[in-house]
């Protein structure tokens, strides 16, 4: 039962520990990744990373250029999303990385990176939840949509996620600092959230709060759903507007779904890893890209690629930088050859 207090209470770092598992039988087990797979899968990491760091950029470039995105409620909430899941992104893939390099580093440090990376998955599914809200608004009440749904109300919105988001991570430093003598955080640790908050009690605080926060998530997403397909039906499909509002709430679904897995995972990982203490660093490695990779792609499909507006200027954007890349190796060339 301890054992899987403690799986199940790190929803975030456990799937990039790369600490050894304890079998069945009880005899531990250290699997050690060979530097030529430690390399590749890192290699991979990284590229991943890059690429959906490009994607990113170019989405907050395109949007930071046109004032009209930044003066809707939908653009502002995407963009914060699109910024959401490329720091978390980061954060993610810094630690997988480091857990590979560094064994340990300082508590403070380590405190700093979960904390962070604990906010910006959790406030990945509220964010969702606003999306859809908008919406619905939008397609219940187009009349009433530029009152309801304004900038100022947007960025309030905002506020109150990550306000909400910060206060379970924020507790469990509390609560450490209270429970802890002050040289724990002077002192070099493995950067696993069960390591960093050790307390019981911040396993069961974070249990309802997660509980609470998905299912008031979950219900939002079906209940905007349902009543967008009502609409639809009464418009008798005829509506395109009302389609794609569909159409996005239901990715929204799918998006919500794989971000629930950060909280079901850890307990699925340490069964496996139970069953399969040989192949622990790569059942850690897999359900290290369903969970925190692929998610990362659901924002540039929704909106990036199935919103038409968006869609055209950041295409042009992207047309335009590349561009301007194959100008530039000319340019150096002819100039290397002058000073040749």
């Amino acid at each position: 039962m301890s054992a899987m207090l403690n799986s199940s209470s790190d929803p975030l770092v456990l799937l990039m520990s790369n600490t050894s598992s304890v079998p069945p039988g009880g005899a531990k087990f250290d699997p050690k990744d060979s530097f030529s797979n430690a390399l590749t899968k890192n290699i991979v990491a990284m590229l991943v990373w890059l690429t959906l760091s490009i994607i990113n950029s170019s989405m907050v470039h395109t949007f930071l250029r046109h004032s009209f995105f930044y003066e809707n409620p939908r653009y502002v909430m995407f963009i914060c999303m699109v910024i959401n899941d490329a720091l978390q992104l980061t954060l993610v893939t810094a630690l997988y990385v480091v857990s590979y390099i560094f064994r340990k580093i300082h508590a403070s440090a380590c405190c700093l990176l979960i904390m962070t990376a604990v906010l910006t998955t959790r406030s990945t599914p509220l964010i969702l939840a606003g999306m859809a809200v908008e919406r619905y608004i939008a397609i219940l009440f187009p009349l009433h949509y530029s009152q309801m749904c304004t900038i100022p109300r947007t960025l309030l919105l905002i506020y109150i996620i990550f306000i909400l988001t910060s206060t379970p991570p924020v507790t469990d430093l509390l609560i450490t600092i209270v429970k802890e003598p002050p040289s724990f955080f002077h002192t070099s640790i493995f950067c696993d959230h069960s390591l960093l908050f050790r307390d019981r009690s911040i396993y069961y605080k974070n249990c309802v709060f997660d509980g609470v926060y998905l299912s008031f998530v979950a219900l939002t997403l079906l209940y905007t759903y349902c009543k967008i397909m009502l609409t639809a039906r009464a418009a008798s499909m005829g509506l395109a507007s009302v389609k794609r509002a569909r159409n996005t709430v239901l990715l929204h679904g799918v998006q919500l779904l794989l971000c629930m897995l950060t909280f079901v995972v850890p307990s699925l990982q340490a069964a496996l890893i139970s069953l399969f203490p040989r192949l622990s660093l790569e059942i850690r490695y897999i359900f290290f890209l369903v969970v925190y990779i692929i998610p990362r792609f659901m924002s540039p499909v929704i909106y990036g690629f199935r919103d038409e507006q968006f869609r055209r200027y950041w295409l042009r954007y992207l047309a335009c930088w590349s561009h301007s890349v194959v100008r530039v190796r000319p340019a150096g060339l002819k100039v290397n050859l002058q000073v040749k």
